[in-house]
């Protein structure tokens, strides 16, 4: 059994040597990769999905404390059920896509939290509002064709009047809660 972990221990080590000995910048890959919102409408769960995410990665894992991670999503982008549910997100009261067509986050400084667990210090805008913010996210090295490849996991809650996310009738908490889930299940090669 021991022999097992020890093996088991012995392939991400040889993983993080081949990522610092290449230092290079992650791109998502758009085909493999989903960032999923999770919210309610009167109590009953809805879902929809940020498409088009762009995304760099710089991480040293042997030396996670610097980073560089840009995220820029298009807003108009945004897939959910039904053109009136996505005529209501893009409206001046929600994200207001004509006068803020991206949202993006950016973070500069990561700490390692367990063998594959770190968080991002990092700063979140919408709607022209930014706000600081503590990325959990999960971090395992895989190779694809040779080359190590990033799958990232995360999931954080955002409160999305501090972002001016809900104004007017949509400022109502108990028609649509301030809390929306981000879950981020991402891939990035070099």
């Amino acid at each position: 059994m021991s022999k097992l972990f020890a093996r088991a221990a012995v392939v991400p080590l040889a993983l993080i040597g081949a990522m610092s000995a290449q230092a290079a910048v992650f791109e998502l890959d758009p085909a493999e990769s989903t960032v999923v919102f999770k919210y309610s409408y009167e109590g009953t769960p809805y879902q929809g999905e940020f498409k088009n995410v762009q995304a760099s990665f710089d991480i040293d894992i042997a030396n996670p404390g610097s980073c560089n991670f840009s995220v820029t999503i298009p807003i108009a982008d945004i897939a959910v059920d039904g053109a009136e549910v996505k005529d209501y997100l893009m409206d001046i009261e929600m994200f207001d896509v004509d006068q803020f067509p991206t949202a993006s986050f950016q973070a500069t400084k990561c700490s390692l939290q367990s063998v594959n667990s770190f968080t991002a210090e990092g700063s979140l805008t919408i709607r022209n509002q930014t706000h600081p913010i503590a990325f959990p996210f999960t971090l395992d090295i895989e190779m694809n064709d040779g080359q190590p490849r990033l799958h990232l996991t995360s999931e954080v809650t955002v409160k999305r009047l501090d972002f001016g996310v809900g104004q007017g009738y949509w400022a109502n908490t108990s028609t649509i809660p301030n809390d929306v889930v981000i879950q981020v299940d991402v891939y990035a090669g070099q």
